[in-house]
């Protein structure tokens, strides 16, 4: 077995497109990917007890938990230049960046942005499409506080997956090597920016991964249906095999294709919601722009 670790991590954010990222990369042959995305090791025994909500039990269960199994994930990798964890969850939880960074001997670390106030609705529609939010989008975002303290999963706090400006902060701090993209960028400029990070991995740039017109979390609603139901609802059944069998490239899109038939009309953010998230988040916003975050195809209203 190869005792490999990986050499850098796309750490997040939830929601902003590392699930593209693992795949785009994954495509060249000087980076090696897991089978499985989203391993979470590093913050597993953190999320474990974030179980409360519906369906989290489930959905936590192919999370690696011991360094043995995290091992195991890379026994394939051979002589690639570069060695890859995508695990959103890292980037929430800068008091974890010591232990990553002393284990994993400093890793190169990407992270993903995307505008803050789309970003929650993104994360708000996918929780709606896996049956498990009930909420309308302002009660929701009211119930954040409420959640936590009942030990929901951290995948329904709203606002806290969209506070970027303070743990980006911390990662510069931290690791010696820190790239930042916005969702934004990856999908208006797919090519420029992945040749940006081959560079920053040191890999061959002039290599262009052939998947890269493919989108990998189209998002959206869906009719709800018995088809629909198996795909999307967390079941003992669905994790276990997700467990044995990691969800691979032509699985992602033969069910892509299977969900299109039901696509319906995605509800819009309403009025009330997003005027209260720009407000929110509108600090934070300022802060990443004097970070040297760019922030130009975001919604103009928080600097204004």
């Amino acid at each position: 077995m190869s005792n490999k670790l990986p050499n850098f991590i796309i750490s997040g954010f939830p929601k902003c497109g590392s699930t593209a990222l693992h795949y785009y990369l994954k495509e060249h042959p000087e980076i090696f990917m897991p089978k499985q995305k989203e391993l979470h090791f590093f913050t597993s025994h953190i999320l474990a007890k974030q179980n409360q909500g519906p369906g989290d039990k489930e959905i936590k269960k192919p999370q690696i938990k011991s360094l043995k199994a995290y091992k195991n994930c890379f026994k394939n990798a051979s002589d690639e230049k570069a060695i890859g964890d995508a695990s959103p969850s890292y980037i929430n939880y800068p008091e974890l960046f010591l232990r990553i960074k002393e284990q994993l001997n400093g890793p190169k670390v990407i992270i993903l942005l995307r505008d803050p106030v789309k970003r929650a609705f993104s994360n708000y529609l996918h929780l709606l499409r896996e049956h498990r939010e009930t909420l309308g989008f302002y009660e929701a975002l009211m119930s954040e506080d409420q959640r936590k303290s009942e030990n929901y999963s951290d995948f329904w706090y709203y606002t806290f997956n969209s506070s970027y400006s303070h743990k980006v902060l911390e990662a510069k701090r931290v690791f010696k090597d820190v790239l930042i993209l916005t969702q934004e960028e990856l999908n208006s400029n797919t090519e420029q920016t992945i040749r940006k990070v081959f560079d920053f991995l040191g890999v061959d740039s002039t290599y262009i991964p052939n998947n890269l017109s493919r989108r990998y979390n189209p998002g959206g609603v869906y009719d709800i249906n018995p088809v629909t139901k198996l795909i999307f609802k967390q079941t003992p059944l669905k994790s276990a095999i997700k467990k044995i069998i990691p969800v691979g490239v032509k699985l992602k899109h033969v069910k892509h294709k299977i969900l299109k038939k039901y696509k319906v009309p995605s509800p819009e953010i309403d009025e009330k919601s997003e005027e209260y998230l720009i407000n929110f988040f509108k600090e934070d916003v300022k802060k990443l722009e004097k970070q040297g975050v760019d922030i130009s195809l975001w919604d103009s209203r928080y600097t204004h």
